[in-house]
């Protein structure tokens, strides 16, 4: 990896990236509501298990073969790739989260002038533009590659689910760490899963987290939007 490669990851991947994923907690805030997570452990548990059963299968794999659409600049199968991922969220708020960060991430590129007009062109088609749609077109105009993308990614979600975890639970800061040290072997072994998985087998099933979510919309008292 080059070092051009790697800050452009390290930006895309960054929480300063204003895209809004600070405010979504993606189900967990809704698991610590029904008495699922209590604690450190609970909490590492639960990011494990959708790093595992949630991304690995699903989203991404979605992001490598968007990816390779983008270098290829397959316009019809980006558009309804897209429109299927988008179709796979189990709940409104799901809908609405990758919706508004792919939104403000398809704003971002098209402001900074990120690769070339035509794709951008193909990204300003996709409406609504799920989020990992258009961190793949990020990431493909940085020219960084797809395991490298991935990893970046990935690790942007676990800290992302820790810092919810750290507001809501609440855990102390040397605790959140713990998490994402422990964690970062299994982005690896997630990568890899990804890689290994071509487009027609592609798994977003997750009915606790869809059941979570959906009740997590009507919830009383909250700190995230998911």
């Amino acid at each position: 990896m080059n070092i051009a490669e790697l800050t452009a990851l390290l930006h895309l991947a960054s929480p300063a990236l204003p895209i809004g994923a600070f405010s979504y907690s993606q189900g967990l805030e809704a698991a610590i509501d029904v008495g699922m997570i209590t604690g450190a452990d609970d909490a590492a548990h639960w990011i494990a298990n959708g790093l595992a059963n949630v991304l690995a299968p699903g989203e991404l794999p979605f992001i490598a073969h968007q990816l390779e659409r983008w270098r290829a600049h397959d316009t019809q199968a980006l558009i309804d790739a897209n429109a299927e991922f988008i179709a796979s969220r189990e709940s409104a708020e799901l809908r609405r989260e990758t919706a508004q960060m792919g939104w403000s991430l398809r704003q971002l590129c098209a402001q900074l002038e990120w690769g070339d007009a035509e794709r951008r062109a193909t990204l300003e088609r996709m409406t609504p533009v799920a989020q990992p749609s258009a961190f793949a077109f990020a990431a493909w105009a940085h020219d960084a590659s797809t395991e490298a993308t991935l990893a970046a990614y990935a690790f942007s979600w676990v800290e992302n689910q820790t810092a919810a975890a750290l507001k809501a639970v609440p855990l102390g800061q040397l605790a959140g760490q713990r998490i994402v040290v422990a964690l970062r072997p299994r982005i690896e072994d997630a990568v890899a899963r990804a890689l290994a998985t071509p487009p027609d087998a592609l798994n977003t099933f997750a009915p606790q987290l869809g059941i979570l979510s959906a009740r997590h919309e009507s919830q009383y008292s909250r700190l995230f939007r998911s």
